[in-house]
């Protein structure tokens, strides 16, 4: 059964295209296999995997209800694939509000995928129809949290938001875990937040955190995946390790 991972925080800034890419990838690498949705208008997913959109892309499948296949296109990671993103998107928020469906178009379309162990959605940084879209057709969210304090200030808004989705529109939406990024054990904030948010979200924050790392800022503008462009990084590590730790979530939830 496939499963469906949105990754999201309201907040821009906090690592979400660095964690959808990159856990993409570390799944991969596993051997499984992921179709990455790149959500954002920004379509940095896009370009953080080198490749470039073809003739249908995540607003085609949206708007004019193409078929998934049409736009799913590999990368340099083999079992990681992607259905790209471009800057048309941005008008999706506006053109989608009148239709019946609004919120449900993406599960729609997911819905026709196949042969996928994962699917995991880049979320743009806000709390629009996109992102309502991305948490109707997701199984699970991952919510990515700089250690730092403004990102608290939004994990609680954005929490209070997942609540009203499950109500309205998805009561099996889960809290897969908070991934803490650009840590650094040196500065005290860094603890300081990871203690408090470890303190009020108990086993729901990943043991495995994500460091500040020099190959993590460079990977994209190379448009690779960290693990395309260094391997041996602390970064790279990480994102295998996060990628173990979803991958047992999913055992314990089957059992």
């Amino acid at each position: 059964m496939t499963r469906v991972i949105a990754i999201a925080n309201q907040k821009g800034g906090v690592g979400k295209t660095t964690s959808a890419i990159n856990i993409g990838a570390a799944l991969a690498a596993s051997g499984q296999s992921v179709l990455l949705i790149d959500l954002d208008p920004q379509a940095n997913a896009t370009s953080g995997v080198s490749v470039e959109p073809q003739d249908a892309t995540i607003y085609e499948c949206l708007m004019e209800r193409k078929l998934i296949e049409s736009a799913i296109l590999p990368t340099c990671i083999h079992g990681l694939s992607i259905i790209p993103s471009k800057g048309d998107l941005v008008g999706a928020e506006i053109e989608v509000s009148n239709l019946a469906d609004r919120e449900t178009i993406l599960k729609s379309v997911i819905g026709q995928i196949q042969g996928q162990d994962f699917v995991i959605i880049d979320c743009p940084p806000a709390f629009g129809l996109l992102t309502i879209n991305a948490l109707v057709a997701a199984s699970a969210l991952i919510v990515p949290v700089q250690c730092e304090y403004y990102a608290m200030e939004g994990l609680g808004r954005l929490m209070g938001n997942v609540d009203r989705i499950r109500d309205a529109f998805n009561s099996d939406l889960d809290l897969e875990g908070i991934v803490l990024t650009m840590y650094d054990s040196r500065i005290n904030l860094s603890r300081q937040v990871e203690s408090e948010i470890r303190g009020f979200f108990k086993e729901k924050v990943f043991q495995t955190v994500i460091p500040r790392n020099v190959a993590l800022a460079e990977a994209p503008s190379h448009g690779k995946p960290v693990l395309s462009y260094n391997a041996a990084s602390s970064g790279a590590k990480a994102y295998l390790d996060l990628a173990k730790e979803i991958l047992a979530n999913g055992k314990e939830g089957i059992g």
